[in-house]
């Protein structure tokens, strides 16, 4: 039997795994501000900033604050290590598809 490939469970819960596929439609370097991800992903501030700081601390993402016309304005881009997290963890998720067949 093949051994099945272990999925990285900072991206795996749901709400993060959205917030990765979101950000990763974006292209590398670019950034989205907090309120159009939250309206987005259709997600409460509170919800969103708690799955964000998960996604932070593994240095996945990188929030920036900001001013734009003196009104603060968080955003939000995937770092390089981020994409190739999720890289990874979309290979490791064929290849687990793939073993059930």
């Amino acid at each position: 039997m093949t051994e099945l490939p272990e999925l990285d469970p900072v991206i795996h819960a749901q709400a993060r795994l959205r917030v990765t596929v979101a950000l990763a439609g974006l292209r590398p370097g670019d950034q989205i501000t907090f309120p159009r991800l939250q309206q987005l992903l259709e997600m409460t501030a509170g919800n969103l900033s708690t799955h964000l700081r998960k996604l932070e601390d593994a240095e996945y993402v990188e929030i920036t604050k900001a001013y734009e016309h003196r009104t603060p304005v968080t955003l939000v881009r995937l770092t390089s290590t981020g994409r190739a997290a999720f890289e990874s963890y979309t290979k490791a998720l064929h290849r687990l598809l793939d073993t059930g067949t």
